[in-house]
Parts: C-alpha cells; sequence; structure tokens
C-alpha cells in the first residue's frame, strides 16, 4: 500500500465534475437485502443543514463540478429538497434526482420536468411480489410502476436501474416490460457488499469498485463526509463540515484515498454515474476493476 500511495502522489485525482449529494437516510422503503446506505422509515437527514448544502453545491460549482446527483435514502422526503434543486440551477449545475418513486408530490412532477434535471429509480421485478419483497413495503411496486408512466407520460425522461438482488426475482422480465412501456433508458447490476448488503459479516471492500470511483467522481453523506462514491462509503477521504470542498480535494487524505482504489479497467465514468446501475458507459462497465465478482446477496 505504501509503495502505492508513493507511486500516485505525483498525480492528485482529479477534482469531481460529477458529485453525489446524499442529503438524507430516510426512505419509505426498507431494502434489507441490499441498501448501501441502510436507509429506513427511521432514519434522519443527517447532521448538514440546508445552509451548508448550499454552500456546497455553490463550492462545487466554483471548482469546475457539473453535474450533482441529489440522492439517500429518498432525497425528496428531505424538508429542502426542492430548494436545494433550485439553488443546484441557479449555479448552472444539472441535477439528477434518484427517488425511489414510491411516492410523489405534486410540485415535484414540475420539478422533474425543469430544464437541466433529470430522473432515475430503482426497480425490482415485474410483479408485486417480485418487486415488494425487495423493498419490503407492500405495494411498492404498484407506486413505482405507476410513477414510471406517469413520467414517462409526462414527456419526463425516466433512467432506471435493476439491482439483481434475490434468486428468482425476474429481472429480464422487469426489463422487457419496461421496454414495451417505452422506457428504452435501462441498466442492470448486481449487488455490492456495502451496507446491508454485507450482512454485518463481510467487510467491504475497494474489490467491489468499479475503479472510477474518486476520479471525476465524488460522494457527500449526510454527516458531511466526503468519499469516492455512495458505494466506497467505507472510505472517508475527509470532512465538509469544518474544510472547504476545496481543501478536501487537495489533501493528503484525499489521495490517499484515491491511490487505495485498484484502477479502472474502462474509461472514466461518464456524466450519468449512478449508484447500483451500469450507466457509467452501458453494457456492465461499472464492474468491480478487480474482476472479482461481487457478494450478492442471494
Amino acid at each position: 500500500m505504501t509503495a502505492m500511495l508513493e507511486s500516485s502522489a505525483a498525480k492528485a485525482p482529479s477534482t469531481p465534475t460529477f458529485l453525489e449529494l446524499e442529503i438524507t437516510r430516510r426512505c419509505q422503503l426498507t431494502c434489507g437485502s441490499h441498501c448501501y446506505a441502510e436507509a429506513g422509515p427511521t432514519q434522519g437527514h443527517g447532521t448538514l443543514t440546508a445552509a451548508e448544502w448550499r454552500r456546497i453545491i455553490s463550492e462545487a460549482a466554483t471548482l469546475g463540478t457539473e453535474r450533482i446527483q441529489l440522492i439517500g435514502g429518498e432525497p425528496t422526503l428531505h424538508p429542502a429538497f426542492a430548494e436545494l434543486v433550485d439553488h443546484a440551477l441557479s449555479e448552472r449545475l444539472k441535477v439528477l434526482v434518484y427517488s425511489n418513486l414510491y411516492r410523489v408530490r405534486a410540485e415535484h412532477w414540475a420539478l422533474f420536468a425543469r430544464p437541466g434535471v433529470s430522473l432515475a429509480t430503482s426497480y425490482y421485478a415485474d410483479t408485486d411480489d417480485g418487486h415488494d419483497q425487495v423493498t419490503g413495503r407492500k405495494g411498492s411496486h404498484a407506486a413505482t410502476l405507476g410513477n414510471i408512466i406517469e413520467a414517462h407520460r409526462r414527456g419526463i425522461h425516466v433512467r432506471v436501474g435493476i439491482v439483481d438482488v434475490l434468486e428468482g426475482q425476474r429481472v429480464a422480465e422487469a426489463r422487457a416490460q419496461l421496454q414495451k412501456l417505452g422506457i428504452t433508458d435501462i441498466h442492470t447490476d448486481r449487488v455490492r457488499a456495502v451496507g446491508n448488503a454485507s450482512k454485518g459479516t463481510v467487510i467491504p471492500s475497494t474489490s467491489a469498485l468499479c475503479g472510477r470511483c474518486a476520479n471525476g467522481m465524488a460522494a457527500i453523506l449526510s454527516d458531511g463526509t466526503v468519499t469516492p462514491c455512495v458505494l466506497g462509503r467505507f472510505l472517508p477521504g475527509g470532512s465538509v463540515r469544518a474544510n472547504t470542498l476545496r481543501d478536501v480535494f487537495a489533501s493528503q487524505s484525499w489521495r490517499q484515498v484515491a491511490a487505495s482504489i485498484p484502477a479502472s479497467r474502462h474509461d472514466p465514468c461518464g456524466p450519468d454515474c449512478g449508484p447500483n446501475d451500469d450507466s457509467c458507459k452501458g453494457g456492465g462497465t461499472c464492474d468491480p476493476s478487480s474482476g472479482i465478482t461481487p457478494t450478492t446477496a442471494r
């Protein structure tokens, strides 16, 4: 590890053009088999205030970040969600909202339709039982599917990630169902051994990461911790509670975190890189860089 850090010291990791903001860990669902954030109905919104999130968004824009992703938990549950979207747009950042689409408030449909805003969601099976088994919430399949259809009807582009979590989950059937409805931006992935998927027995490893984390992208968790991505949350590289983003990304700690991640076998992340899907380039390019099949929650 020392040799790796020394050899990488001459080249600092790039300032992220894509930044994931995990603004809350609260969620209506209880995805006990795979949620990397261990989110749920009893979790909180974290320790960062709305003012701190606005400051972070402004700093990111100044540093050259081009796009942010609001994620959770369920980001729309954060009381300042709409305010943060509006602030990011005012800073001329593009905004990707990663929502479970379990419930959509009327005013949020107008927000999702604004120029510069895009929408993504997770979907698991083409049946009520299959989808609801993954989410732990009865009725979630009907609600999410209905809102995917509504988004499409409104002309709002929605990207769908299907995570293969359980044996017999009907991933192929879910993809076919969405395609029949006119949804074409669909990506699949296998669950990574992070958060709930580790089941408390597997130590998270960089071998489960795609290798592009900290290379043009980063994440900020709800407590202000800066990590290579939301899946790389076990690799803290600094905090924005007492430091600026510029200071964090220029720090030796951030360099060490970036150097600890095995190099990607693929091109750097694209602008649509997101958690638990292969949308970086399509075709499964977010597979672990090590080539090791990640532990699944089967």
